[in-house]
């Protein structure tokens, strides 16, 4: 599914000093271990296309902290492609630690300014530091209007980043000399939202935090002198650390390194857990296991629950003319379980072009030419079958119109029965994903004010979407595909119930807007921000 973004994805490492150097190390040794930083940020490439950098500690040379970031990929930030460029960047950034970030944007523009990691410049080593945060706080506009009210702050930016640095930069100002961790103390509790970071300065601390709620995931391992956090652990597994190795960072709580040492503190009284089921559903790479739930036995599970429905209602004819098709590559987990359970066949029928370009930042027509250039219906596999369309979710509903006319015209397929492994989404995200508005999702235009899906809804829907039959899942389904009580579970998108107080007040205002931003983009809380002030402090 194309039509839907996750903001970021954040990685940190650090081989500590005085002490036996790492089996997983470089070649070049532990002063230069920041090299790994690029192979962690592709492993979680799927978080953020838009922009990807790196801040490194290296306490021997003049600028203690220095940042490389910018607008592409990370093979194109990185310039992997070109050994020799390179291994300049890997050589003039080298470092026994970095943190690192990948960018797709739910606020902002996308420009270089807006990557991450942020630096922070000062005299005083310990209020030097580098930060980057994958998340959204849904209390923005407040801090923002606070922070303006003095005429001594300025924001060059409209960004939770250099919000939540303002706000802990504030917190180390005066003689004392305060850790981050400390900092952090002292501003989380005005933080309303979802987040994970990882900070570093100029005396080689590191620290990475955990929401309240656990709403984004993180984790972390530490092998002998080595020491590594990210999203998702499959960014740690691929360097080298085993699976027994690797932990959950929990919510509220927080890795810090200092003098050389690692340890774990709570910074803020743990929340109730939220953890946003969409990174089981289609986020997270599939490699991963989070918060000790693996993504690709949560997928299969989704697909077995949709076998389950399809057997029970007997509607769709099992025969030698029906395949099952996943909406590559998500969906594949789920379409593969699916077609196992009823006996039939997952074949490949539709190809997505990798290699289209970042076409998630297009909207509108070019979002549906976009939609048209990334996947190639296979008229050899298509032609006169019966077919499940198996796709993760359904947001805005423009992929997946395009899919389906796509499929029959140029893939000649007899019948197109859309079977969605996730129940409608029908209320904003304003922890991090990109969906802000009522009017820009599909579902609620056909359940109105009604949280009940009926079979009338669907037949409406499947005939909008120029399909013969639609059916999601029930919201039950999803804590028992992946392994948690609802309770603890982030599910605001398809139950309309949000954990935090910030949450729930914005979700007010999209309900009293939501007639009037059926064609409008952006972060619902940037245009309220533009309402209450009037001047902008965007770049």
């Amino acid at each position: 599914m194309s039509e839907l973004f996750h903001e970021c994805g954040i990685a940190a490492i650090y081989h500590l000093p005085n002490q036996e150097e790492s089996p997983l190390c470089p070649d070049q040794g532990p002063e230069e271990v920041s090299r790994i930083m690029p192979r962690m940020l592709l492993d979680i490439q799927n978080r953020g296309q838009l922009a990807a950098g790196f801040t490194t500690y290296n306490p021997n040379r003049n600028q203690l902290i220095t940042t490389h970031r910018d607008i592409g990929t990370v093979q194109e930030v990185f310039r992997l492609s070109h050994r020799g460029k390179s291994e300049s960047l890997m050589k003039e950034y080298a470092g026994r630690a970095a943190i690192g970030h990948v960018r797709y944007a739910t606020c902002g523009q996308d420009d270089k300014s807006y990557a991450q990691p942020f630096e922070r410049h000062h005299l005083v080593k310990h209020k030097w530091f580098s930060f980057a945060f994958n998340g959204q706080l849904s209390n923005y506009v407040e801090l923002r209007d606070r922070l303006l009210q003095d005429d001594d702050h300025h924001l060059s930016r409209e960004t939770d980043t250099e919000i939540i640095m303002h706000e802990i930069s504030r917190e180390m100002t005066g003689e004392k000399r305060m850790s981050m961790l400390e900092a952090l103390r002292g501003a989380a509790p005005r933080f309303d939202g979802a987040y994970s970071m990882v900070m570093l300065n100029a005396n080689g601390e590191m620290l990475v935090a955990r929401d309240p709620y656990g709403i984004k995931p993180v984790c972390y391992a530490v092998q002998g002198a080595l020491f590594a956090a990210a999203s998702e652990s499959v960014a740690l597994v691929n360097i080298g650390f085993e699976e027994d190795e690797i932990k959950n960072l929990a919510p509220g709580h927080a890795v810090t390194i200092t003098d050389g040492k690692v340890e774990v503190h709570q910074f803020i009284e743990p929340k109730r857990t939220a953890h946003c089921f969409f990174e089981w559903i289609y986020f997270a790479n599939v490699a991963s296991t989070l918060d000790g739930q693996s993504v690709y036995v949560s997928r299969t599970n989704l697909g077995e629950e949709l076998a389950a429905i399809e057997r029970e209602r007997n509607e769709v004819p099992l025969d030698a003319d029906t395949i099952v098709v996943p909406v590559p590559d998500t969906s594949k987990a789920a379409a593969d379980a699916m077609a196992y359970k009823l006996g039939i066949p997952s074949r490949e029928g539709l190809i997505r072009n990798r290699y289209s370009g970042r076409t998630f930042i297009e909207s509108g027509s070019k979002r549906r030419r976009a939609a048209e250039i990334k996947y190639t219906p296979l008229r050899e596999v298509l032609e006169g079958k019966r077919i499940f369309l198996v796709e993760d979710s359904i947001v805005r509903s423009t992929t997946m119109k395009v899919l389906i006319n796509r499929l029959r015209e140029r893939g000649g397929a007899k019948e197109i029965h859309v079977r969605v492994a996730c129940p409608p989404i029908i209320a904003p995200c304003f922890y991090g994903i990109d969906m802000s508005t009522i009017g820009e999702l599909f579902a609620p235009k056909f359940m109105g004010d009604s949280y009940l899906l009926t079979e009338e809804m669907q037949e409406a829907m499947a005939k909008q979407l120029g399909a013969d039959s639609l059916r999601y899942l029930p919201v039950d389904s999803i804590a028992k595909a992946v392994n948690f009580d609802r309770n603890d579970l982030c599910q605001a998108c398809i139950t309309a119930e949000y954990p935090t107080p910030g949450g729930e007040k914005l979700y007010q205002i999209a309900l009293e807007n939501k007639d009037q931003d059926v064609n409008s983009s952006g972060r619902m809380y940037e245009r309220r921000a533009e309402e209450r002030t009037p001047t902008s402090a965007g770049a």
